[in-house]
């Protein structure tokens, strides 16, 4: 597995897929509700996913969903991270309304788990407004987007990575629904954050 991740890091997908796959063979005799066997099919699915292999990458994701599920319990945080990968997987490919229940299912256990100011619940506010603007549905993305930057503003501070990606996400938008100037000042934000950080 973490030769795997590094592959992963170094973008070697393709090395990466195979050692998940070798891993998933010594991971599935631990059993059914065993949390590494879900773990394991999850790394495969992202490096499927990281290859944009969507066919190959939703089946481990949903074994992984059920595995997790029995291992865990339904409302479990573990669970959630792998409804959010399946609610991204149909973003990215289109497939909105089979994305929408997942997303929206990870942010109801996240907030459960932790809470409403959590930066994990922010996490689920981001996928579910970029899905929401992937539909031009931009009223309902722009509520989330607030509340997913509050959350990381107050997480993180004014100049962390995850407040410039909300930024940046927010800005395109604004740009998209006319709103120009407050565009601008989101984006002169984004200047001021990457100066920051590239110090």
């Amino acid at each position: 597995m973490v030769a795997g991740q590094e592959a992963m890091q170094q973008a070697n997908y393709a090395r990466a897929e195979r050692i998940f796959s070798a891993a998933l063979v010594k991971a599935e005799p631990f059993g059914k509700a065993d949390p590494r066997v879900a773990f394991t099919l999850t790394s495969l699915a992202q490096a499927y996913q990281a290859q944009r292999n969507f066919v190959e990458a939703e089946p481990l994701y949903v074994r992984a969903l059920e595995v997790m599920q029995n291992a865990k319990g339904p409302n479990d945080p573990d669970v959630a991270a792998i409804l959010n990968n399946l609610g991204v997987l149909h973003r990215l490919h289109g497939q909105y309304s089979e994305a929408e229940p997942y997303l929206q299912r990870a942010l109801a256990i996240k907030e459960r788990n932790f809470g409403r100011e959590h930066p994990e619940v922010a996490l689920s506010l981001y996928n579910l407004a970029q899905l929401y603007s992937a539909q031009e549905q931009y009223e309902q993305a722009e509520r989330f987007y607030q509340r997913a930057l509050a959350i990381r503003e107050k997480a993180f501070g004014s100049n962390h990575p995850e407040v410039a990606s909300t930024l940046e996400a927010y800005a395109i938008l604004l740009r998209k629904t006319q709103r120009l100037d407050e565009a601008g000042k989101m984006e002169a934000r984004l200047k001021v954050i990457r100066r920051v950080t590239s110090l």
